[in-house]
């Protein structure tokens, strides 16, 4: 069986570029922005959030169209949801420390980008009505976590890499990843908040090069224990108990059998195509004996 049971296709594909294109310019058109645009993250925050939640759906029913998500990868999608934000409360507001990233890596590389894309989204919108978090950055969590997921089903190698080789691979990608993720959402915060030093602060209207460098620092200065916090905990949870989830995950997936086809034999057993003599196929495939 595959390690990714649940493909991307064309329409999957064409719905995860639309979310991560709306994404990116949801992040980023604060730094294009003129002075006096008077525009802010928090109000564009429920646009974002409104337009988010029906492609999500579409990333689903789109999956759903192409034949590569059944009941049972939505169900499953459900459980990991569950258990993602369940494990979200044990570190937050603890110095970085939330469990829920290694479990995004290793769903993510099992299932694949678009299932990881979902999975993150959902279990980050689950967890921020669990803990209370819900707020103008939730719909940016949201999207951050979708990626994050989505990268650890972009890495190569599911099918050759195994083992310890694949277990560092995933523990340098959940490094990166925290990172990154941090990072991201620094930018949707940095541009809301007054007041800091000129080497630190956002300058609407200013050069993206200039305000860059300002967010580098602003990074450097705020919030890089916490995102190392959370790149340390993804790191240690990935090599110590990855290898068990992992093969959870596989033998889970194998069992669903989510890429199996679909084919009809005969009765008897001894091919596909024809009904025993005496009965006959309804309209609906299903083997009926005849009216009499």
């Amino acid at each position: 069986m595959s390690t990714r049971p649940v493909r991307i296709g064309p329409r999957a594909a064409a719905a995860l570029v639309l979310v991560t294109l709306i994404g990116i310019a949801a992040f980023g058109w604060p730094l294009l922005a003129d002075a006096q645009s008077g525009l802010a993250h928090s109000q564009d925050a429920p646009w974002l959030f409104a337009a988010l939640l029906p492609l999500l759906v579409a990333v689903v029913v789109a999956t759903i169209a192409d034949q590569g998500m059944d009941a049972k990868a939505v169900a499953m999608l459900g459980v990991l949801a569950a258990v993602g934000a369940a494990l979200r409360p044990l570190g937050a507001g603890t110095a970085g420390l939330e469990p829920m990233f290694f479990l995004m890596v290793l769903s993510g590389r099992v299932l694949g980008p678009g299932f990881g894309f979902v999975l993150g989204a959902v279990t980050m919108f689950a967890s921020a009505l669990l803990t209370g978090g819900v707020g103008p950055w939730m719909p940016f969590q949201m999207l951050a976590l979708g990626w994050f997921s989505l990268g650890a089903g972009l890495l190569p190698g599911p099918e050759r890499i195994r083992g310890r080789a694949e277990l560092a691979l995933l523990a340098a990608y959940g490094f990166l990843g925290s990172f990154a993720y941090g990072t991201v959402m620094n930018l949707q915060g940095w541009v809301l908040l007054q007041g800091m030093g000129q080497g630190v602060s956002f300058h609407p209207g200013d050069p993206v090069p200039q305000n860059l460098a300002r967010f580098l620092a602003y990074c450097l200065a705020t919030s890089l224990g916490w995102d190392l916090g959370r790149a340390a905990l993804t790191v240690v949870l990935t090599l110590t108990l990855g290898n068990t989830l992992l093969r959870a995950l596989r033998r889970a997936t194998r069992k669903a059998a989510f890429d199996a086809p679909v084919s009809f034999d005969r009765a008897d057993g001894s091919g596909p195509g024809h009904a025993p003599e005496g009965l006959r196929p309804d309209t609906e495939g299903e083997i009926r004996p005849p009216c009499r």
